[in-house]
């Protein structure tokens, strides 16, 4: 295979270069740092043929498949009504331009376009300012013959310096657990078939170089924006990957039958997003934040403070008891009030009322209106938590429309939550739903939606077919979202799935942050958060103070750290604050009002995170673009061996800088044991070169279990 000639993807000190043979698509030479010189790198990367394996170099293209040599998981599979094709892709147009608006080394696409064996194939590379490769492949069938198609994936390359592999897993109320392993021989495979991202979904798969973290290391990650079932994998063979030596993949995870194509019909995949950096988890998440932000539909406004109403009555709606809630919400500074679950016809518990979207006359004898009209009245904005995609057996709609379930024929799905799906695959369906949020919106005028999705889906088939349908209803969802967002313009929409169940880049190119999860212990959601924003930027991330007790963990904690941990994403409260003591009134006042002044930093800042040296720290940060200010959160989870913690590093300052170190003890002073505090813990303030506390550390004060502290760090 002879090169014609290379193509350069570079932005933000990453580079993408692809080799274009004479005919063929095109190969990844290179995916990571920008190299200074490419001289003599198609040469260099030129592989030999092995003995015993196929008799010419292997070369991967941007889609792998066994007529090119590839033993793994191919990036396209399917078959012509069982005439499998295994195409040998000829002539290849190939396209690059640079990015609408960017200049020189600021990102670039390409297209590739091929066709063989019935098919032809589109390749889409993008890099993105932020040195963000986002790509999707599109197929088309040109055969008489219906093509069923099995996968399409996609692939770079990994170097053999990418030993290690680190995802996420986790459960309700315990999302984003981190688990990692070398990347040995084989495949490491997260396939979701949930109907939907999952509590386990590993966010961003990432391979990299042996023990990297959040500030070191080289590290390649995958993400595929898709919030049905979905794939992400990394695979080694003994035989290598052509060119490179592993492979990183993302895409749909299709089910049988589920996408059929006539002649002239098209599939594309989700967009897949791949992260390359040098600077660890920080440094490749930091290329998917910056992306999130410049998109012309990231929130712009100032995320305000959230006041929702789940902990505080539950199902127990009265309009005094409900008014009274939002006097106390105002009075501390609360700027938008969320009514959640129990509005609707029938719905005194879980078991019943899903589908029947108006309001329910016996509660509310007056509608919304006076509740709402209320609220305003207070200068807050008003919220309403709705779950359309779901159905109770027990309501109007499933009494109605049995036929509308997302169910065979002849049975029901296991129950989850006393739901199952409504099909809006059904165009009926789906305008029924839409008719019902529709009209709901345009009465009640709610600036946002807490919108639930609070199972998982089994056994999802579309009924007027019998073939699977996650594929449709997913994109029915999003077609949902989509027209009511044109219908309501400003209108916000949160992506809540019995928590953190639908957590991707595809639901949040509709709506405006995510539930992370229904856990509100402040020690569970310092992990939650943290690996949660190993692909999302704090202000996407709802963080909710609720009571002293945990309704999902029972353990007691102080307001000072459910403040504190609330405090570095888009805050909230979810507590019923008419009950609580002057003195908790005053801390959540002020804890508002500190929320409010650090928000433009918390909310454009560069997230950090310090790698563990002691399992009882944790320590997070928030930088300004400028280096000029930042926001650290030090935190005690446990008891440590250590009788004393240290000094403790703080990532991501400007070494040629010198800054004034605040403790911030507007949410209270945390509880020490010690004989003797730092100096400059007891003043409360020191000045400290940016050099000294990145590169030497912080003497922490001696934090009892469960306690958190706030610094604040200015430029001098």
């Amino acid at each position: 295979m002879t090169h014609h000639r290379t193509v350069e993807l570079r932005a933000a000190g990453t580079a993408l270069v692809l080799g274009v043979p004479d005919s063929g698509l095109p190969h990844v030479l290179h995916w990571g740092a920008d190299l200074s010189d490419l001289e003599g790198l198609a040469e260099a990367a030129a592989p030999p043929a092995a003995n015993n394996g196929v008799d010419v170099p292997v070369r991967l293209s941007l889609l792998p498949t066994q007529g090119e040599g590839w033993r793994g998981h191919p990036g396209l599979a399917g078959h012509h009504d069982g005439r499998v094709t295994y195409p040998k892709w000829g002539r290849t147009e190939v396209v690059a331009d640079p990015l609408e608006g960017a200049g020189p080394g600021t990102g670039g696409q390409v297209t590739a376009t091929a066709e063989a064996g019935g098919l032809r194939v589109r390749c889409e590379v993008r890099m993105e300012a932020s040195g963000l490769v986002r790509a999707r492949n599109t197929v088309t069938n040109l055969d008489p013959a219906p093509w069923t198609l099995d996968a399409l994936h996609v692939t770079l390359p990994l170097p053999r310096e990418a030993a290690e592999v680190l995802d996420l897993t986790g459960r309700w109320v315990r999302e984003r657990s981190p688990q990692r392993q070398p990347l040995t021989m084989g495949t490491r495979m997260r396939a979701s078939r949930r109907g939907r991202s999952g509590h386990d979904a590993p966010l961003l798969l990432t391979a990299g170089s042996p023990g990297f973290g959040f500030r070191h290391g080289e590290v390649w990650g995958v993400h595929t924006a898709w919030s049905g079932d979905h794939v992400h994998l990394a695979e080694r063979l003994p035989e290598g990957a052509g060119q490179a030596d592993a492979v990183i993949a993302g895409g749909e995870l299709l089910h049988p039958g589920e996408v059929r194509l006539a002649r002239g019909e098209s599939y594309s995949t989700p967009w897949v997003f791949l992260s390359w950096s040098d600077r660890g988890l920080d440094g490749m998440s930091e290329r998917v934040h910056r992306w999130l932000r410049a998109r012309p539909e990231h929130p712009s406004s100032p995320r305000p403070v959230v006041l929702n109403t789940w902990e505080a009555v539950y199902f127990d709606h009265d309009l005094e008891r409900l008014t009274g809630l939002a006097d106390t919400a105002a009075r501390i500074g609360v700027e938008r009030f969320v009514l959640d679950d129990g509005w609707f016809r029938g719905r005194r518990d879980e078991t019943a009322g899903l589908g029947d979207w108006t309001v329910d006359p016996e509660v509310w004898p007056d509608g919304l209106h006076p509740l709402f009209d209320h609220v305003r009245a207070l200068g807050m904005e008003v919220g309403l938590w709705v779950e359309p995609e779901m159905v109770n057996p027990d309501s109007d709609l499933a009494r109605a429309h049995p036929e509308w379930l997302l169910a065979p024929e002849d049975h029901l799905p296991p129950p989850s939550r006393n739901q199952q799906v409504l099909d809006l695959g059904r165009p009926e369906a789906l305008e029924y739903v839409f008719g019902q949020l529709d009209a709901l919106v345009t009465e009640y005028r709610p600036d946002y939606l807490k919108w639930d999705h609070n199972r998982d889906l089994l056994e999802a088939v579309h009924g007027p077919t019998g073939g699977a349908g996650v594929h449709g209803q997913t994109l029915a969802v999003y077609e949902l979202l989509d027209r009511l967002r044109a219908r309501h313009p400003g209108l916000e929409i949160e992506s809540c799935s019995s928590g953190g169940g639908r957590v991707d880049l595809g639901v949040l190119a509709r709506t405006d942050r995510v539930w992370a999860s229904d856990n509100n212990d402040p020690l569970e959601r310092l992990a939650v958060q943290r690996w949660t924003g190993l692909l999302l930027p704090p202000e996407l991330v709802g963080s909710h103070v609720g009571g002293p007790e945990s309704h999902t963990t029972g353990r007691v904690t102080s307001l000072s750290t459910r403040l504190l941990t609330s405090l570095m994403s888009h805050a909230g409260i979810e507590w019923d604050v008419t009950r609580c003591s002057e003195a908790e009134v005053a801390a959540l006042t002020s804890w508002i009002g500190l929320y409010k002044e650090l928000r433009p930093l918390l909310h454009s800042g560069d997230p950090v995170h310090a790698d563990p040296t002691d399992p009882a720290d944790q320590l997070d940060g928030v930088v300004a673009g400028d280096g000029g200010e930042a926001v650290f959160r030090y935190a005690r989870l446990e008891s440590s061996v250590r009788a004393l913690p240290g000094r403790i590093r703080l990532p991501g300052l400007r070494t040629d800088r010198r800054y004034r170190v605040v403790r911030r003890e507007e949410a209270g002073r945390p509880s020490t044991m010690q004989q003797v505090t730092p100096e400059w813990f007891r003043r409360g303030e020191t000045v400290v070169s940016g050099a000294v506390l990145a590169g030497s550390g912080l003497q922490m004060p001696n934090l009892n279990p469960a306690q958190v502290l706030l610094l604040h760090l200015t430029e001098v």
